[in-house]
């Protein structure tokens, strides 16, 4: 089977849990037979990797992609609309690079707005391939966490909706995710669920342990929609009267540190043997986000072995129950404070058992090869039919 990869660039060339997607996605229906052509992209300033460089980057064998197509995403400014004009703009300098191949692939699976060319042709009259958008969260349709960001969201609801309606197939990570498709007036039957996954190297060997007292963690970047801004003002009524730590990982501004001495910031980990062993040091990974798709911080954690608190939001229902942590309806700053203090003084044989359950789900059904597997079983289906 030959599949186009069209993707908004990948891990480690940018950074994003949907540019770790991407490139596990390229990496693991490789390893599973695909014969598949990535087409990526890095930001203006910086250089356009080798085939070689991405070679190494995905595989430690001789294995190797089918073709590589590496781009600059366009810049156009700061003026408002202008990520919608650069998305426009690269998905037009992709269709240049493959349009003269389009005929060859069996199937096209694009992320974000990287196919909204060859959606327009195909429209239009065009012949290729069966195309397979994907949106991961839909975030633009999800629960803003501001004024700010409605307006935000607003400016992507009609493009991400011509996009996903256009498609023959639209991607879905379940759950919350699908139900949202839906509501765009999408079909069962071009919905394709599929979740996301994690490298087999993330998954520990060592034995769990629970500490005293309990360490929380919350894993990444400052962002409005991630809910640091309610964490904080938990926190500042908690932490000094509560015996628990609490660890940052991640570019958090300065402004927005409280400061304590039960409370870290390691900054930017981007070292994978420093990071999980951060990880495995500590017992709870906190996710308080307004909006999500299905978090590969989860995934990360719970691959360490962590128990989690976070919120029914995208996917991670998928992930989170009570068997694994406390997974919350919404944010609501007294729910999370007492998700907070409750694992904070569980019972340590409660919260193992909990590191346990997460670490099994994880290693039993969200390993990329598996993942992998299901989606080249769903799309075989699709263009069978």
């Amino acid at each position: 089977m030959k599949i186009l990869l069209l993707t908004d660039g990948i891990a480690p060339y940018a950074m994003g849990g949907m540019q770790k997607h991407s490139a596990n996605l390229a990496k693991y229906l490789t390893l599973a037979g695909v014969k598949v052509t990535l087409v990526h992209c890095v930001a203006r300033e910086k250089e356009i990797p080798s085939d070689y460089e991405v070679n190494e980057s995905l595989f430690s064998s001789q294995q190797k992609l089918n073709k590589i197509i590496g781009l600059k995403f366009p810049s156009m400014g700061k003026a408002p609309g202008h990520y919608l004009k650069e998305s426009y703009r690269y998905s037009e300098m992709v269709f240049e690079k493959v349009k003269d191949e389009l005929n060859s692939y069996d199937f096209i699976y694009g992320k974000g707005f990287s196919a909204w060319k060859l959606l327009q042709k195909k429209s239009k009259g065009m012949k290729m391939a069966p195309i397979g958008v994907k949106f991961h969260g839909y975030e633009m349709f999800q629960k803003p966490p501001s004024f700010r960001a409605k307006i935000e969201q607003l400016f992507l609801r009609k493009p991400v909706k011509w996009n996903t309606l256009n498609s023959d197939f639209v991607f879905s990570y379940g759950a919350k995710i699908t139900e949202l498709i839906r509501g765009l007036g999408v079909g069962d039957d071009k919905i394709i669920s599929i979740p996301s996954g994690i490298d087999n190297t993330w998954i520990r060997q060592s034995k769990l342990k629970v500490n005293s007292p309990i360490r929380f963690v919350f894993l990444g970047r400052y962002e409005r929609r991630k809910g640091i801004e309610e964490l904080n003002d938990i926190l500042n009524y908690i932490i000094e009267n509560n015996e628990f730590e609490f660890h940052f990982i991640g570019p958090i501004p300065q402004d927005k540190q409280i400061e304590s001495k039960k409370i870290v910031y390691h900054g930017v980990v981007q070292d994978k043997e420093k990071l999980t062993g951060l990880l495995d040091d500590a017992d709870v990974l906190v996710c308080p986000s307004h909006s999500e798709g299905m978090p590969n911080v989860i995934l990360e954690g719970m691959s360490r072995g962590m128990a989690v608190i976070a919120t029914d939001v995208g996917a991670v229902r998928l992930l989170v129950s009570d068997k694994v942590g406390i997974l919350l309806k919404q944010i609501d700053k007294e729910e999370f404070k007492q998700a907070i203090l409750s694992l904070s003084n569980v019972e340590p044989a409660k919260l193992l058992e909990m590191k346990i359950n997460s670490l099994e789900l994880v290693s039993n059904a969200f390993k990329w090869e598996r993942i992998a597997e299901q989606l080249i079983d769903k799309v075989k289906e699709v263009i069978n039919d």
